[in-house]
């Protein structure tokens, strides 16, 4: 071999070795970009993200691409490094050439290119594509024929290699992880109303209604000194209407439509019939998720409706306002004003006395507790599911993290109790 032309082989050697570490480093990293920053870019008008989003709709081809060109700098790589060997040391180190070419190009040509192509994968991938776009115009029968006889040993087995790439949709677990791993570019209150929202699908207006026995309203068959003092006193905008018992609504009272005529002292009983018929009651079943909910009040311009059972008893009452906590969180942090911190009351000793009829949800988003939300939804019905049966006075369990002592029952419900954390104060 001529000594002039040791140089240019040397030359021709690192050309290879140069290509086939762009074939290997960009390869993971069009593989491995954020296929939904990228059509992000793309839809902003980036055109290097708008050439990567076409190439990757026919990955066969794009991998067809690259591999031709890996294998064909790696190949001819091999046949310079022996033709060097063979002119300057003699046969008898071939296998030594042999042995370094595949460490230098392990090193240089697989392992460094592909990690930086896996730690920046967008950078590499949108400066890569401009030089795929002429190597797949440059090399498109080669391509093509490499690409036909692929995929059509894959349809013996029953692929179709082909195929445009679907753009599968994030699962709802999926889309918590996204978020949650959002870290500085979401800010975290951001986060917790985006999980709120893909919280909805399985939270149900059992778990956030207030129930029957807490709902504010208007007997009709009250002293009407009585329903008087509740009009006047109330601080509801609504109220619902009934004879005897829940379960025989009449309608929602405005407090609007009522307001002068309590002021002049010229309302009647027949007065307060007459306004909440006008107003029919709106009937939500069990079971009912809070995003369906939530469409239903704004397709219905409602703001409350009553949660009813199979038969038709109303269990409780679900609000527009509860509703949106759920996603916003509380809306005022003033604890006289929240029904949630109306229902925990913090004692001398750091203990915590809670009204049993308060949603288990409420508690632990007032409070920042962990009760179990899979079961009952109340704290008394969390103690007497775990004891049983209905508890006396002063019995004590332990759920979880949490000592709970009865102080008062009636009707077979819990009244109240008195919460410590891990035994102490909570």
């Amino acid at each position: 071999m001529d000594e002039n032309s040791t140089p240019l082989l040397l030359g021709l050697l690192a050309l290879c070795l140069a290509l086939s570490a762009f074939f290997s480093g960009t390869e993971t990293a069009l593989m491995s970009i954020n296929r939904y920053r990228l059509r992000t870019l793309a839809r902003q008008g980036h055109r290097g993200a708008m050439l990567a989003e076409r190439l990757l709709e026919r990955p066969d081809r794009l991998i067809g691409l690259i591999l031709l060109g890996n294998n064909l700098a790696n190949n001819l790589a091999a046949t310079l490094v022996a033709l060097l060997v063979l002119d300057t040391w003699g046969e008898e180190w071939v296998a030594v050439g042999a042995g370094v070419l595949t460490l230098v190009m392990l090193i240089f040509c697989e392992v460094g290119p592909k990690t930086y192509g896996a730690l920046h994968p967008q950078s590499v991938s949108l400066r890569s594509v401009y030089i795929y776009r002429a190597l797949n115009l440059l090399l498109y029968p080669a391509v093509w024929l490499i690409n036909r006889m692929t995929n059509g040993m894959l349809m013996l087995v029953g692929i179709r290699g082909d195929q445009v790439a679907q753009q599968t949709a994030l699962s709802r677990e999926e889309l918590r992880t996204v978020v949650a791993e959002a870290g500085a570019m979401i800010p975290s209150s951001h986060q917790q109303m985006l999980m709120s929202i893909l919280d909805l699908e399985r939270i149900t207006v059992d778990d956030i209604m207030i129930p029957r026995s807490d709902v504010v309203g208007i007997d009709l068959n009250d002293d009407w000194s009585a329903i008087l003092e509740r009009l006047r006193e109330t601080q509801h905008t609504r109220l619902p209407v009934y004879e005897g018992e829940l379960d025989k609504l009449i309608g929602v009272l405005h407090m609007k439509r009522v307001a002068n005529e309590l002021a002049r002292g010229r309302l009647t009983r027949e007065a307060v019939r007459e306004i909440a018929a006008q107003r029919d009651a709106h009937y939500v079943p069990e079971g009912t998720t809070l995003n369906a909910q939530l469409l239903n009040f704004q397709r219905d311009r409602r703001r409350f409706g009553f949660v009813v059972d199979e038969y038709g008893d109303v269990l409780g009452l679900i609000t527009l306002e509860d509703l949106l906590e759920e996603i916003v969180g509380e809306f005022t942090t003033d604890p006289a004003v929240t029904a949630s911190h109306r229902s925990v009351r913090r004692e001398a000793d750091g203990s915590y006395l809670v009204t049993g009829s308060a949603t288990i949800r409420a508690i632990n988003r007032a409070m920042k507790w962990r009760f179990p939300t899979d079961g009952p939804k109340t704290l008394s019905g969390l103690i007497v599911e775990h004891l049983e049966s209905i508890p006396q006075p002063g019995t004590a369990i332990r759920i979880g993290d949490y000592s709970i002592e009865v102080v008062q029952t009636a009707d077979n419900t819990v009244r109240t109790a008195r919460v410590r954390l891990n035994g102490g104060t909570a």
